[in-house]
C-alpha cells in the first residue's frame, strides 16, 4: 500500500469551512507529491452542482478550486452512488466528469489508502 491519501468531504458547498477544507487538503498533498483521492459523499456531492452562485454569501465559489484540480495531477473525483441517488442526482448532471464508486466497492476503495482524512 503506497502512502496515499483518501480525502472524504461530506459536507455542502457552503454550509460551513469543511467542503474548502477538505479541497484545501487535497491541494497540499498533491503539491507535496503525496498521491491523494477526492472523495464526495453525503451532501458533499452537491459541490459539483451545476450553476452554484456564491455571490450573495460570504463564501468563495468552489468551482474554480475543483477546476484546477487537474493542475496538480488529481484527474478524476470519485462519488459515492448512493449519495447521488438520495439526493436524486445523476453523475451527468454535474459540472465535472467523476468516477462513481457503488455501495458494495466503496470499504475497498477507502482500505486501499495508507490514510483517510474525513471533513
Amino acid at each position: 500500500m503506497s502512502q496515499s491519501v483518501c480525502i472524504i468531504s461530506t459536507r455542502a458547498p457552503y454550509s460551513g469551512q469543511s467542503a474548502r477544507e477538505a479541497l484545501d487538503a487535497v491541494l497540499v498533498c498533491a503539491s507535496y507529491d503525496v498521491p491523494a483521492t477526492l472523495l464526495l459523499m453525503g451532501d458533499g456531492v452537491l459541490q459539483l452542482l451545476k450553476g452554484q452562485d456564491s455571490q450573495h454569501i460570504p463564501r468563495k465559489n468552489l468551482s474554480a478550486m475543483l477546476q484546477v484540480l487537474p493542475l496538480y495531477g488529481i484527474e478524476t473525483i470519485h462519488v459515492d452512488e448512493t449519495s447521488l441517488l438520495e439526493r436524486g442526482l445523476a453523475a451527468s448532471e454535474l459540472c465535472q466528469a467523476v468516477t462513481v464508486v457503488s455501495q458494495d466497492r466503496l470499504p475497498q476503495f477507502i482500505g486501499q489508502h495508507a490514510k483517510v482524512l474525513n471533513f
